[in-house]
Formats: structure tokens, C-alpha cells, sequence
């Protein structure tokens, strides 16, 4: 498809989404979700290493619903950010803010962006989700993120604008979770860090969906 023709469907998708939600109004089905506070602190060989803070300002413009901000360790010491953003409706101008453009404003810059598909064997089946890598100065991570709604996963900015608007049209419901996971890029290199930010999705794939509604 040409580019030119991307800006034009996203505003008919914009556009169509506004008109559903001011025309529906009232008539959106909330679910419920279980309070993300209830997570485990140890996901097969990952445990909890620390509670994440986030700071009021970041709170006032995120405005979710439910958060959980944690670092989880493995036992050779490689850490992950495990950050989970749930908004029960995106009706009321609440969405998800995608961290291709939150961490270039907190000073990361990104070096590398894509896709990876990522295998759940308990499920058969596999998710694609953005992979990208960021450094300031020195320092660089690996960003593995996602959009969550329903039983879905998806990648794309652009796709979840378009479930947001069939789920409010099919199930009258517009709830969604942004879901990230931050790995440091150690000596062993980009790669390593890759590894082990999969193996968290892994670990904690499964256990997640308990707490999102399905």
C-alpha cells in the first residue's frame, strides 16, 4: 500500500472512532480486572526485585486505571522492567501513550526498531510485539512492548486504533492495556538482552492474562 494512502486511513479510523463513542455514549459494558497489585512475585525463574515508583506528574498525564511498575531479577543477575499500564475506557480521552514516543522524552534515543515474534508454548501459538533499542549516553536497553485488549495481543499503533473501534462496535467495549518490558544491555551484548527480555514475556505471558479482562 502506498504510504500517502496511511494518513488518510488513519484519519477515516480516528474519525469513525470519534463518531462511535460520542453517538454510544453510556452504553459502553466496563469490565471488571483484577487489581494488577495481585501479580506474583516470582514468575517461573524470575523474582521480584524491587517496587517501582511513579511519579504523580506521570500519573496526571498517563491517567490509567491500574498500574504495576516492578523489576524483576534472574538468579545471574540480568534484571527486567516490567511495566503494565490498564485502562478500563478509552472513552473519556484515557489511552495508552506508546513508548516510542514517552522515552525519546525522557532523554532515550532509539537505535533500532521492529518486530519480533515471540513463541507461548502453553498456548501453541506465537504474539508479534515491537522490539526497539534506546540508549542515552552509555547506557542502552532493550524495549519489548505491546497492546493487550481482550484475549488480543497487538503491535501496531495503527491496528489497535482499528480493534478499538470494532470492539466498541462488536462488544460496546474499549478497554486496553499497554504492557512493556525493559531489559539493560549488559557486556554480553544486544542479543543477550533480547533473550532474556523473550524469556521474560515467557514467564509472564500467561500469568498476566489472569489479570486483564478477557
Amino acid at each position: 500500500m502506498p504510504t500517502s494512502k496511511y494518513p488518510l486511513i488513519l484519519t477515516l479510523v480516528l474519525a469513525a472512532q470519534g463518531l462511535l463513542f460520542y453517538s454510544a455514549a453510556g452504553s459502553e459494558k466496563v469490565p471488571l480486572a483484577r487489581p494488577l497489585a495481585g501479580f506474583p512475585a516470582q514468575v517461573a525463574g524470575w523474582r521480584l526485585g524491587q517496587e517501582g515508583v511513579v511519579e504523580k506528574e506521570v500519573m496526571d498525564v498517563l491517567r490509567a486505571d491500574d498500574l504495576l511498575n516492578r523489576v524483576y531479577t534472574r538468579p545471574d543477575g540480568v534484571a527486567a522492567s516490567f511495566f503494565v499500564a490498564y485502562f478500563k475506557s478509552q472513552r473519556t480521552g484515557q489511552a495508552p501513550h506508546s513508548p516510542q514516543n514517552c522515552l525519546p522524552g525522557s532523554g532515550w534515543v532509539p537505535s533500532r526498531v521492529g518486530f519480533l515474534d515471540v513463541e507461548i508454548p502453553e498456548e501453541s501459538r506465537s504474539i508479534r510485539i515491537n522490539r526497539y533499542t534506546v540508549a542515552k549516553g552509555d547506557a542502552r536497553s532493550v524495549v519489548l512492548y505491546w497492546y493487550q485488549s481482550r484475549d488480543r495481543v497487538v503491535a501496531s499503533e495503527f491496528a489497535a486504533k482499528f480493534w478499538l473501534v470494532a470492539d466498541s462496535i462488536r462488544y460496546r467495549r474499549s478497554d486496553t492495556a499497554l504492557v512493556r518490558v525493559v531489559v539493560p544491555v549488559g557486556p554480553a551484548g544486544e542479543q543477550e538482552a533480547t533473550q532474556a527480555g523473550v524469556d521474560f514475556v515467557r514467564s509472564s505471558f500467561i500469568r498476566l492474562r489472569q489479570f486483564l479482562p478477557s
